[in-house]
């Protein structure tokens, strides 16, 4: 098709639009906004004419890089510690997928442009697609790879798993609140502009340094359809911002978003990329360096501040505050280490570090190994089973962390943690924003505005509360993380598969039972609680306990 006469099958398509006149539509999905002045118009046309022969052609080249992977003995080259962190990913990365793709229908009927309701259709139809290849990349995986359990049950259970839960959280929040904060704010001019960056470019630059082509394969065709999702939330933006009176929402809606999205995905990724990795080229580019490039530059910079002068407020200081956690507090290495330490609750295998890495995170992050070498030299000293108990049970100077009830990565950055009683609980939070999120921003009233769309956070948002109290066999066997035998454990601190040297049901029955910290934390006096937050923010990093404990 040529350009013009797509222009004009656009064109044609807002002339079928119509609303009906015979009664008052029921609004499904509610917003506080409003769109009294918007221009509407969608500076991306496309239509499903040239719309399907380019999607189909790029499913043909994605499926044939898969046959071709296959035939090509990928998997004999392919670095073990890359693919089992894939067991994490790939179990998470479709649901937020599917979430998007079921965002696109709260718009439908909140943003009133019948131009926008075709790229928003269009959109969903990405996202489907995007969770259906990822999808079959999985099930590639779980086919030809060497160790296939945890690839077989992800899906299932990752909603289970202590780090599989923060994907949930991240996924559901793309059709949690008011609709436009979800679906517009928080997925497409958050999300989607920013952090697929690190998620569907840098990180598959990293797959294939580890001998995996087929990720990247897949993401860049995914990330090729995120122009079109970019555009239908500039364009639901520049709507929003017509109006002055959804300008306090904005400023509200971009903090939350902006900080959820810097919790999860750099927790996520930057693990996945520092730590999943066996290439130590010392000019590879850290995921610092990424981000800098990636978020600061390319979105903060160039994206995001030329808004302002249309009256968006732009949160300087958490995008300051994201950097400064990221270089100068170790964020990413905190829940590195988070995520070894509880490798039993977990569906992979986590690969020691080993001296050629030691040396390359201290090359790139100057400090690094005082913080962090020694936890690093223990977890490779116990990851044999040998008479001890795994890593978390045993003096290696690490308190096990009180998790955040708003984003629920856990209160790594010890200095950052604060409490709050909320809705007759008392709550500890990772950072202030996510109390502020929590407390103020998902409130029906907000700075005295009635936001009756926005809800509140609920629901049992702590792993450990799950299973407080409950013996760990146990927990890992209903969490599903079992291999075929009946007792040995999917999970393991290593990547020797010899029987011998894995991890079975009968060692956790001799580990302490699993306590919730946040139970622990509602048990004590007032008192008691303000002893433990004064103690808990002097500890750290790495973990350790306060130096004048």
């Amino acid at each position: 098709m040529s350009r013009q006469s797509v222009a004009k099958a656009h064109q044609k398509i807002q002339e079928l639009s119509w609303e009906p006149a015979y009664h008052e539509p029921v609004s499904h999905y509610g917003t506080d906004y409003t769109f009294q002045k918007a221009q509407k118009k969608d500076p991306l046309k496309q239509v499903l004419r040239s719309y399907f022969p380019m999607q189909e052609e790029k499913d043909h080249r994605v499926y044939g890089a898969s046959d071709g992977a296959i035939r090509g003995n990928m998997f004999r080259q392919v670095q073990e510690r890359w693919l089992e962190w894939q067991k994490l990913f790939l179990s998470i990365i479709p649901l937020p997928e599917i979430s998007a793709a079921r965002a696109m229908p709260l718009l439908f009927r909140t943003v009133p442009n019948p131009e926008l309701h075709n790229g928003q259709a269009i959109q969903m139809i990405d996202e489907v697609r995007h969770s259906t290849i990822q999808q079959n990349l999985k099930r590639l995986y779980m086919n030809n790879y060497i160790d296939p359990a945890g690839f077989n049950s992800s899906l299932r259970n990752f909603q289970s798993d202590y780090c599989g839960t923060i994907g949930r959280q991240f996924a559901e929040g793309f059709i949690t609140g008011d609709a436009i904060t979800a679906a517009s704010i928080y997925l497409t001019i958050v999300a989607e502009t920013a952090f697929t960056n690190t998620l569907f470019v840098a990180m598959p630059a990293e797959a294939a340094a580890n001998g995996d082509y087929l990720l990247p394969t897949v993401f860049h065709s995914v990330q090729s359809d995120e122009s079109r999702h970019i555009s239908n939330g500039y364009a639901t933006l520049l709507m929003a911002l017509a109006d002055e009176g959804n300008h306090q929402l904005l400023a509200r809606d971009l903090r939350y978003a902006w900080w959820n999205n810097h919790r999860v995905v750099d927790a996520a990724i930057g693990t996945f990329i520092e730590y999943g990795t066996k290439d130590r080229r010392k000019d590879r580019e850290s995921y610092a360096e990424m981000w800098r490039r990636w978020i600061y530059d390319d979105y903060y910079r160039s994206y995001l501040v030329p808004l302002e002068k249309y009256g968006l407020e732009i949160p300087h200081d958490l995008i300051e505050e994201s950097w400064n956690q990221i270089w100068n507090k170790g964020y990413v290495h905190e829940v590195a280490q988070f995520f070894a330490t509880g490798w039993l609750a977990n569906y992979w295998r986590i690969d020691p570090m080993t001296d050629k890495d030691f040396e390359w995170f201290e090359y790139k992050y100057p400090g690094w190994y005082d913080k962090y070498g020694a936890w690093w030299e223990n977890y490779n000293r116990l990851s044999m089973p040998n008479g001890h108990k795994p890593i978390v049970f045993e003096d290696v100077d690490y308190e096990y962390p009180h998790r955040c009830w708003t984003c629920m990565v856990p209160c790594l950055v010890r200095e950052d943690m604060v409490m709050a009683k909320v809705d007759g609980q008392w709550r500890t939070y990772c950072h202030d924003m996510c109390r502020w999120t929590d407390e103020v921003a998902f409130r029906p009233t907000y700075q005295g505005r009635q936001t009756p769309n926005m809800g509140k956070l609920i629901g049992h948002r702590e792993w450990e509360t799950l299973y407080h109290g409950w013996n760990w066999a146990d927990v890992v066997s209903d969490m599903g993380f079992v291999r075929d035998d009946g007792k040995t454990m999917v999970a393991q601190p290593h990547l020797d598969l010899n029987p011998d040297k894995m991890w079975t049901l009968d060692h956790l029955r001799k580990c302490p039972p699993l306590a919730s910290p946040n139970v622990l934390l509602n048990e004590m006096s007032d008192d008691e609680r303000t002893a433990f937050a004064a103690r808990y923010v002097r500890g750290g990093p790495a973990g350790r306990a306060p130096a004048d404990a």
